[in-house]
């Protein structure tokens, strides 16, 4: 495969995916519209190749892709198109039958759920999470108005323990894009390490209505030594993703667990927190290196009472931490924790 032009490759991994995967697609239309892709690249030379391999496949590729054995974690890893290190997490944190049910919802597409902001929304109000409603499409005029914002439910799961009020200073350490920030009551203090993120969060803030949100581009590891005293903070870390691959597939062949940035930002939140506050440290991922382990290391006390607050997202084996599972809550897989400063 290195050995083939860039051009050939693509129209021949284009081809084997449709005659693999994709129903509703005839044979010879998969096939078809490869071979024109590598003829309107004006490499003739390589369309009778195209098209003979990709015959060959169409004769047996759904059947070999079925008799792949999923035994193990690596087996089940090929099968279901994630990387070994991945699929072995799971299997380490869930169990291999989970490990697997896990692949499969992450190959799925995602939820279509929105935030509503104020006014109506053509949809279903969830039963779970207020606020959220399940749409047919992101309505984009709403969007535009501010009236929406595409959001999953555990995403908008991750502003509401916060549980921020009118009168509390709140710091959110990672806000951008600013889906969170722009739930929270009160003064919120948004930092973000990028300039132009911390501009698109402005803008978000400002279209949502959000005018009690303050953005300050800072490394949330370093903060100007005014932003102190909060009541609350909000640190939805940057991690591996593993909870989001449905809607950003390709990510999983180059995601990177980041536990050691992930334990400063948390300990960098809680030292800019007044005694008896509370921090919620969240990813969106499915790996517990990113999740318990790092709450475990940062020393803070865990408030046992989020799990009590949201027993349906409870996290199955550490009940006092939340956790949602695309294959059993059909959502984005985050990990979610609220710690007491003392």
């Amino acid at each position: 495969m290195r050995r083939l032009d860039p051009p050939v490759r693509a129209a021949l991994r284009l081809g084997a995916y449709q005659l693999a995967f994709v129903d509703g697609v005839p044979r010879y239309a998969a096939v078809n519209e490869s071979v024109e892709l590598v003829r309107g690249a004006r490499l003739e030379r390589a369309v009778p190749f195209t098209n003979a391999v990709l015959r060959r496949l169409a004769d047996g590729v759904r059947e070999l892709v079925s008799a792949l054995p999923e035994g193990t974690a690596r087996e089940a890893a090929l099968r279901h198109s994630y990387p070994d290190w991945v699929a072995e997490t799971w299997e380490r944190d869930l169990g291999l039958e989970e490990a697997i049910a896990l692949m499969l919802a992450q190959n799925e597409p995602a939820e279509t759920v929105v935030r509503l902001v104020r006014g109506e929304v053509a949809g279903r109000q969830d039963a779970d999470v207020p606020g959220a409603w399940h749409v047919e499409r992101v309505d984009g005029q709403a969007l535009a108005d501010g009236r929406v914002w595409p959001q999953s439910r555990a995403s908008q799961l991750v502003g509401l323990a916060v549980g921020s009020g009118e009168g509390d200073r709140t710091l959110d350490l990672c806000a951008a894009p600013g889906g969170k920030a722009t739930m929270l009551a009160g003064e919120v203090v948004a930092v973000d390490v990028s300039e132009a993120r911390a501009r698109e969060l402005e803008e978000n803030a400002r279209r949502l209505g959000a005018s009690n949100v303050r953005v300050v581009v800072a490394d949330g590891r370093s903060l100007p030594p005014e932003l102190a005293g909060f009541d609350r903070a909000l640190v939805d870390a940057p991690c591996s993703g593993l909870g989001v691959l449905n809607r950003r597939p390709d990510l999983r062949w180059r995601a990177e667990p980041l536990p050691e940035l992930q334990l400063e930002l948390l300990r960098a939140a809680a030292g800019r927190v007044q005694p008896g506050g509370t921090v919620v440290y969240s990813v969106c991922t499915v790996n517990a290196d990113e999740g318990e382990r790092v709450v475990d290391a940062s020393g803070l006390d865990v408030d046992p009472s989020l799990g009590d607050e949201w027993p349906q997202f409870r996290h199955r084996t550490r009940p006092e931490f939340l956790q949602s599972l695309p294959h059993l809550h059909g959502t984005a897989g985050f990990f979610v924790a609220r710690l007491t400063v003392r």
